[in-house]
This record gives C-alpha cells, structure tokens and sequence, in this order.
C-alpha cells in the first residue's frame, strides 16, 4: 500500500500521482536547480533530445525551451522520473462521448488530494495498475457505478502492452483471449525437458519453420507413410511444449525485471537511509559540542518566563474573578424585605376591594363596600409604611451600580452568557474544579522550588572547587554527582509550571467555566430585577401614601365642580340676557351706539368669562378623574349627575357645558355646504366649529372614535402630525354633535397649491409630517380613509399635519364618499369593492405625493388602476419610494416611508422636529 498525491487525471481510470515519501526528495532537488541552473554553461551544437526535453515533475507534462535556457546539468543533478502514471485495475473507458465527463468526475474525486494506491502489475510503458482508496472509498468501484468506465472481462499479462484507452476496442482473438485467461504462470517446469532435447529457442523455431515445412510439402508430393500419423502427433506435442516454454521464458523475464527493479529501489532506499544516518550522527557530534551550553540556555531561557509568569501572577490566578463575583451574587445576595409578602397581599386586596366597588351597581351595597375599602386601606397604609422604613435600609442603588459594573467586568472577559437556565449546582462543580487547580498550582510550584533550591545548592556546593586558589578535598566524582538528573528534573518542572500557568483550558474546564459564569449572570439579572421591582413597589407605595393621606379622614367631593357648573350657569343665563338685551337694542328705530357697544363688550367680557371657567371645570374633571381612576371609584356611582363618566369615557373630550349659543360665530358656507359650519374666537383663538347629524344609536360611536383619535393626538400633541380636536359637544336642541376644531385658512394642499405650489423642501417637510400622522393613527388601529388635498394641511408651509374627519361615520363610509368626491386618491382595491386598509390610506398618501411633486393630477395609469412612473421625470430615490405605494399588492407603511432614503438623504427628522404654530394661524377645512 502506498500513499500517493494525484497530481493530474488523464481520463477517467488514468492519472498522474507523486508518491509522498518523496516529497523531500522533490523539495532537494528543486533547491539544487534553483542554485545551480544560473551558474552553469549553455549547451551548444544540437543537444540530445532526451536530455533536452523539460518534464514536468507534477504529472509528465513537457514544453518546448529556448536553446539559451538549457543548460548542462552535472551528474549528482541527474534524477529519474518523479511523477507516475497510474490506470485503475480492472476498468477500462466505456464510450467516446463519455470522456469528458468521466475525466470530471474522477477529477472530483482524487485531483490534489492524497489517495492509497495497491500496484496489481507495470506495464511495458511504465503505467501501473493499481486499486485506489481515498478515505475509505473504493474510487474504481465509484468510478464503474457511475458509468464512466466498465470492468475488464480480460486481465492483460503485465508484459502485454493493451490500449483501454481506445474507444472502440474489437475482440480479441481466441488464441489470444485464451492466453489472457489462463491463470498465473507456474514455475517453469519443462525447462528441463527442452534441455534434455538439446532444443533451445532458434533452434526450434527453426525445427518448426523447417520439418513442419517438409512435413506439409512432403504431404504433396509423397505417399502417405504409415508413422506420418505418430509424427504429425509428436510434432504437435513438441510445439505445445515449446510454446509453453516461451510462455515460462516470458514470465521469469518479467519477474526479473520487477526483481531488478526493486532492488534498485532498495538500493535508492538503502543510500538515502544511509545519508540520513550519517547525516543523524553529525548531527548528534555537532549538539555534543554545545550540549550543556544548550540545556543551561534553554533552561535560563524557561527560568525567565517562569520568573515573568509568577511576577504577572502573584496576585491574580485563574479565574479568580469568576469566583470573586460567585461569592458576590451568594454570599453578598440582597434579601428582598420581610414585608414584601405582606405588602402584596395587602395590595391585592385593596385592589379587589377597589374593583368591586367600580363594578357595583347596587347603590345600596355601596356604602358596606366602601367602609370595607377603607380598613383595607389602613391595613395597606401601615403595610406601606413597614415596606418603606425596610426599603430605607437597604442599599439599592449602590447595590445596582456595583452589579451593574461587575457583570460589564465578566461580559468583556468571558463575552455574551447564553441563554441556558443554570442551576447553583454549578457553582459546586465550579469550586470543586477551582480547589483541584490551586492544589496542582500549588503543587507544581512547590516541586519547582524544591529542584531549583537542589540546582542552586549544587552550585553552591560546587563553587569552591572550582576555585584554583581554594583548598579543596572533594573528588571530581562527588562534585559532579547527578546534576543531569538535577537538570532533568528542574526543566521538567519549569515546563510543567508554564505549562500549568499558561496552557488554555480544555473542553470539560471550559465548560464548567461557563455553566458557571452563566449562573453568574444568571443571578445578577434576578438580583437587578429584584431590585427594580423593590424599587418600583417603593415609588408606587410612597405615590399611594402621598395621594391618600389627604384622604384619610375625609372623602372626595364634587362641590367645587357643582359650583363652577353653578357659576357657568348664571354666566350663560346673563349672557343670554345679554344677547336679548342687543338685539332689542339693534331692532329699535331709535338704537343708541354707545349703549349698544358697551352690550357688545359686556357680551365678549361675558363669553371670556365662561370660557375661563369651562377651562376651571376641565380642571375640576381631570382632579376627580385622577381620583376615581387611582383611590376612589366610587365617585361616578354617588354623583352621577357630575357626568365624570361621560368626561373619562371621551377621554375628556366631551363637555356637556358648552353650548353652541356661548359662541359668537360666524356661518362659512364657502367651505361647506353639506354641514353646519362656523367660525368661532375662544380665548383669542380662531376655531372652526363642525356639526354633525346623529341618533341615539351613533352618538356613543361618535364620543368612542373621537375619543379614541384625541388619545393618539394627546401623546405628542402638537408633534403627532395630526390636528386637534379641542372640544366635543351635543347640542341640545337638534340632533348635532358638535366638533371644536383650530381654523387654518387657506392652509390646506388644495388652497396652498392654488395659491403658490411648494417647493421641493417644503413637499418633503410637509409629507413627512403627514407619514408621521398616519404612523401614529395606524399604530392606534385607526384608518383614516378620506385622505386627500383638503384634509391635509401644510402650516407655515412647512409643518404637515392630517386633518380630522367625520367621526359619525366608519372608515369605509368615509372611503366610499371620498371615492366620489376624489377618485385619483382612491385605492384600485376600493373601487373594487373592498374594505379601507392601511395599505389604502397609504395609496392616497402616495398620491397626494406625486400631485404635489409634478403639479397635476393628469397621470398615465397601468391596467391594474395605479399610476404610470416609468415615463416620469422624477428623482431616482422618490421614484423608488412612490414605486413601493402606487401599486397592488404589499405598500410600504408610514414608518418605513419615514425611514426611506429619500427622507434620510435630505436630513429631515419629522418625528424628531417641534413646529411652533402661532396662535392666530388661521386654517382650512373642508
């Protein structure tokens, strides 16, 4: 068996190979030429053909040289062939047309790559046969089940040159076919017969040429013989006999070749194992020479990183850290309070007691409840007080700090923990396994110092004697001693402490080590959150004892808001006494102006003035709101005619104060003609006020999305993009709902683009706003669908914000009268009858972009209803962000719009920017 490296496949059972043993023989040889080729002389005159042919030694490639380039080799430089050919036993080529992909296959699976060979036998050509295995794999047996190759039905003899190579290979003959199947050769055993015969090989040949000549000639010309028969036999016997002595002749040649063959590669072997023991001994007498000054400077040399090593080390050892922060998160663990239990249970009744008194329908049950609330409320005080002087105790925050530093310390030495759950079990593996260390640490230390301590003394010891000065009575022998052991001993035991200070953990340590770093982290984060949830009950208990000790002895009233109804009561009544008192004054043929216009400023005075105490009884509601939410639910079951559910319900939106009569307004029939629509000035702010028709079946609806709108608008108020909603009201003579919205004149899309069309900044400021809107109104589950020119503003041209909508009616009855009143913002899937989506507000968003970018609504749309971009001029980056709205299928949403890079590359943050909108900007609504 050999080991080879092929090097080049031929074809599908042929390739070229090096053997690996002689690898260093290539590497030799390759030096030599490289030092000697430019040193020798050219060659002149017509070189020999074979010295001058250049092989390669990978696999027997050759090439044409410059005459200049070949030079005279000496004899020492002379080497036999290195690269071999080898033919996979048993195979030959199937087909023609399969070549190609057999020499792929087979280079696959053995090209540059080490196989094991097993030679079967040598061709005349020098091409060995052989069984090839590459990692356990039989390459001819892949090679012939792929169909690359077919098995042999014929073994050629190894001194028959045959052509497998040949595509079409024709049927031998049958003498042949015979010789090829007989079995092996035996040993030559009618050699002694022809001898006794006195025949050799001419001289039977020539018997056969001349007496089976005659035998035949003589056959014509003569009378049959009656011994012609036996002779005929005898003839026939001989020639077998001869032909099976060519046969044996053939085969010892053949055996002698391969015999001298491999002898010469014994002989090859035997000189190189030669040189490499001569070499071996000059080697060994060169190191004799230097053999102390080595051992004692490679000793030194370990001796100083040893000394490094224990100086680095003196103080810190193996994972100390680790263990360091064991003892933190076990012995040093933070207990939480005693009174914690306590408190939560106290807690949970108190909020049982709360909730069922919220849900009490049964005023009469109200008042046993309420009493019972209240002892669970001092229970809850004096637990609240026990948990916090507890809390006081404890030091939380520098607990958290000095965690929060040790667990950065361990993440940047040991990296990200992974997320198994751990037990403390580890941590007794991880102390078992720290004890067994510093014991081998300690171990090993102490053995090094014991042998250097015995080097050390021996030079001491020895020191004398080598002082020719000195007396000494010591024989050589004594002074020398076992210092070789000594030396042996003091470097095994440096290297074994390097070894042990230095050497990286193996798998199984590495693994305790991280169970038990894990745990580590593990506790820390229990720790952290035991700490947060301590620190959160103690804010949320200091909270409840603040708000409730005012409390304690007395309960909540509605008095101060019953009295500012009371107040706004008087105020509406003399307004309205007022506004009689004008009108009378103004229908009079004999008016007096100056008493007319005091009425006029006593009217405005008075109007102020109950706006002022709107505004007070807004406060009124949000103090009992607060109370009713956090310690009193009470409140909204013993007054209901307070209305502080109608006012939490709307989200304070909703006042049943406000009447449309306290409003000095003003009819704007130019901006719709479908609803009741005026103007109105409250505290010197313009606002428009928008009438609705509802029934006792809608106006719970109509509170519930308005409500729901004013809460995504309350988040960032004047930064969500969208428009406020200031007040709601019923009006209650008609059936109206009234909306209280600001007045922007002239600052919808519509007017502005009419006006003096944006510039491409202020599109970009204005829509990036609107996608800041839709963003916020998407994430609250609202879909607007009635976007489009005059329900988006741009303030100051700059700010974008979405306007409001009728809140009376569904998203998708405000798509379908959009769809009529503005088809080109309207969705395909909406005018195929589906439901309003994100996705369709978005579709309108990309509209309203494009209109205000090319001025028109006059667009190409494609056979699915969406519009045509490909023959627009636009801006690569916008048309990459229009191409991801205006089509069927998925849309971008508002924050991936935000986060588009059409957006980033101008270096506009919307949701980032405040807009300072001055009080009087007027607005547009439609």
């Amino acid at each position: 068996m050999e080991n080879v490296y092929v090097s080049h496949v031929e074809d599908a059972v042929t390739f070229w190979g090096q053997s690996i043993s002689r690898i260093h023989d290539i590497s030799k040889l390759s030096d030599s030429l490289a030092k000697t080729c430019p040193t020798m002389s050219p060659v002149f005159g017509t070189p020999d053909h074979d010295k001058c042919r250049a092989t390669y030694i990978d696999y027997g490639n050759s090439e044409v040289l410059n005459r200049s380039s070949i030079v005279e080799l000496p004899d020492d430089l002379q080497f036999p062939a290195i690269a071999q050919k080898y033919r996979i036993w048993g195979l030959q080529l199937q087909e023609c047309n399969n070549i190609e992909q057999g020499m792929t296959f087979l280079n696959q699976l053995i090209a540059d790559k080490k196989v094991f060979v097993q030679q079967k036998v040598t061709y005349k050509d020098g091409t060995i046969a052989c069984q090839v295995w590459h990692e356990n794999i039989d390459i001819g047996e892949e090679v012939a089940n792929k169909g690359f190759a077919e098995k042999c039905r014929n073994v050629s003899s190894p001194e028959v040159k045959t052509d497998l190579s040949v595509c079409s290979l024709k049927s031998p003959s049958p003498w042949t076919s015979r010789k090829f199947e007989r079995p092996p050769m035996r040993e030559p055993k009618t050699l002694p017969v022809l001898i006794r015969s006195t025949i050799n090989h001419k001289e039977s040949d020539t018997w056969m040429e001349v007496n089976c000549g005659n035998s035949f000639t003589g056959a014509r010309v003569r009378t049959p013989d009656v011994n012609f028969g036996n002779a005929k036999k005898n003839d026939s016997k001989l020639l077998e006999e001869i032909k099976l002595v060519k046969d044996e002749r053939d085969s010892l040649i053949a055996k002698s070749s391969t015999l001298a063959s491999q002898i010469g590669k014994l002989q090859l072997d035997w000189k190189k194992e030669k040189e490499i023991y001569e070499e071996t001994i000059q080697d060994l007498e060169r190191n004799l020479q230097s053999a102390v000054g080595d051992k004692l400077k490679s000793l030194a040399s370990k001796f100083e990183m040893l000394r490094s090593v224990r100086h680095e080390n003196e103080k810190v050892h193996s994972e100390d850290d680790l263990l360091q922060a064991v003892i933190v998160v076990t012995e040093e663990k933070l207990v939480p309070p005693s009174s914690l239990s306590n408190l939560d249970e106290t807690w949970e009744k108190y909020n049982l007691a709360q909730e069922t008194i919220k849900n009490c329908s049964d005023i009469t049950k109200l008042s046993f409840l309420i009493n019972r609330r209240d002892n669970v409320q001092q229970e809850l005080l004096s637990s609240v007080d026990s948990f916090m002087l507890e809390v006081d105790e404890l030091p939380l925050n520098a607990r958290s700090a000095d965690l929060q530093v040790l667990l950065s310390a361990l993440e940047s030495v040991y990296g990200e923990p992974c997320g198994i759950k751990e037990t403390d079990a580890c941590f007794d593996d991880f102390h078992k396994w720290k004890q067994a260390k510093m014991e081998q640490f300690t171990r090993v230390r102490n053995d090094t110092d014991k042998f250097l301590g015995a080097l050390s003394s021996w030079f001491c010891s020895n020191k004398e004697f080598f002082d020719l000065s000195s007396e000494n009575s010591l024989e050589s022998s004594e002074v020398i001693g076992n210092i070789d052991e000594i030396l042996d001993q003091v470097e095994s035991h440096v290297s074994k402490e390097l070894d042990v200070s230095l050497v990286e953990h193996d798998e199984a340590d590495r693994q305790i080590i991280i169970h038990a770093y894990n745990r580590v982290v593990q506790c820390i984060h229990e720790e952290l959150h035991l700490i947060s949830l301590v620190t959160s009950k103690y804010s949320t208990s200091s909270e409840f004892k603040k708000g409730i000790v005012d409390w304690v002895d007395c309960s909540p009233n509605i008095n101060q808001l019953m009295s500012v109804k009371k107040t706004i009561k008087g105020l509406k009544a003399k307004l309205r006494w007022k506004l009689v008192e004008r009108s009378s004054i103004e229908d009079s043929d004999e008016s007096n102006e100056t008493i007319l216009a005091e009425i006029k400023d006593e009217v405005k005075m008075l109007r102020n003035t109950i706006f002022s105490e709107i505004v007070r009884e807004q406060e009124e509601y949000r103090t009992l709101s607060s109370l009713v939410q956090k310690w009193f639910p009470e409140l909204p079951l013993l007054h209901p005619e307070a209305g502080i559910l109608n006012y939490m319900n709307s989200g304070g939106l909703l006042s049943g104060t406000v009447e449309r009569d306290i409003f000095d307004a003003e009819p704007m029939k130019e901006l719709s003609s479908k609803r009741p629509l005026v103007r109105a000035e409250i505290e010197n702010r313009m606002v428009l006020l928008k009438g609705y028709s509802v029934g006792v079946d809608t106006e719970e609806k109509v509170v519930e999305r308005a409500a729901k709108y004013h809460q995504a608008w309350s988040i960032l108020k004047e930064d969500s993009g969208l428009m406020e909603l200031v007040c709601l009201f019923f009006c209650k003579a008609d059936p109206l709902v009234y909306l209280i919205v600001p007045f922007y004149p002239e600052e919808s899309l519509a007017a502005v683009q009419a006006k003096h069309s944006l510039t491409s900044s202020e599109i970009l400021k204005v829509m990036g706003g609107v996608a800041h809107g839709l963003q916020i109104l998407h994430g609250a589950g609202i879909v607007v669908g009635a976007l489009h020119e005059n329900n988006v503003f741009a303030i100051n041209r700059e700010k974008g914000i979405i306007g409001d909508f009728d809140f009376t009616r569904d998203a998708n009855q405000r798509s379908s009268i959009t769809m009529v009143g503005f088809p080109h913002v309207t969705a395909p899937e909406l005018k195929l009858g589906q439901t309003a989506t994100e996705a369709s507000d978005m579709y309108a968003y990309g509209c309203l972009f494009l209109w205000l970018s090319l001025g028109s609504n006059k667009i190409t749309t494609k056979q699915d209803g969406t519009p045509d971009l490909n023959h627009l001029t636009l801006d690569p980056k916008m048309k990459s962000l229009l191409s991801g709205l205006l089509r069927c299928g998925d849309r971008l949403r508002a924050e991936e719009v935000r986060a588009h890079e059409y957006f980033q590359s101008a270096s506009i943050l919307v949701s980032s920017t405040s807009y300072e909108v001055a009080e009087d900007t007027p607005a547009d609504f439609a």
